[in-house]
């Protein structure tokens, strides 16, 4: 289990609300589409992040973690697991505090190396299926 109780409901309750939604993008289909959503619904502010920067749910996106211009709480990693470790070093290098990676999203060096860090993550979950059962 790559992320136990305590650490997703810190991840979702007190580590902060700027979310960078790395893969998010207009497809409405994507799930990283209805996921941001759902943070959004649950006060989080979502940050789109895809090569091509688009707008998505009212918020500005970015074509990278580093093109952000202001700090993001928590990455949120809709990718590839074989593309998903980079990413994870990007979220350490930009001064995030959690990485969060989706479902079937798996790279445990990444894990390891992330949480060496000192950054909380969750790996192969889902934030818009816990945070509803914080209650």
């Amino acid at each position: 289990m790559y992320g136990d109780s305590e650490t997703i409901r810190r991840i979702l309750t007190e580590t902060g609300d700027t979310w960078a939604v790395v893969g998010l993008s207009s497809n409405r289909r994507r799930a990283a589409y209805g996921v941001a959503d759902v943070l959004q619904r649950f006060g989080k502010r979502i940050v789109p992040v895809h090569p091509k920067a688009e707008t998505v749910h009212g918020e500005k996106g970015y074509a990278s973690l580093a093109d952000i211009p202001f700090a993001v709480d928590v990455v949120d990693v809709f990718v590839n697991s074989d593309l998903a470790g980079p990413i994870a070093y990007e979220a350490v290098a930009v001064g995030a505090k959690a990485v969060w990676f989706q479902l079937d999203v798996i790279d445990e060096a990444a894990y390891e190396r992330t949480r060496a860090a000192g950054l909380d993550m969750v790996m192969d979950r889902c934030p818009a299926i816990e945070i509803p059962r914080l209650g």
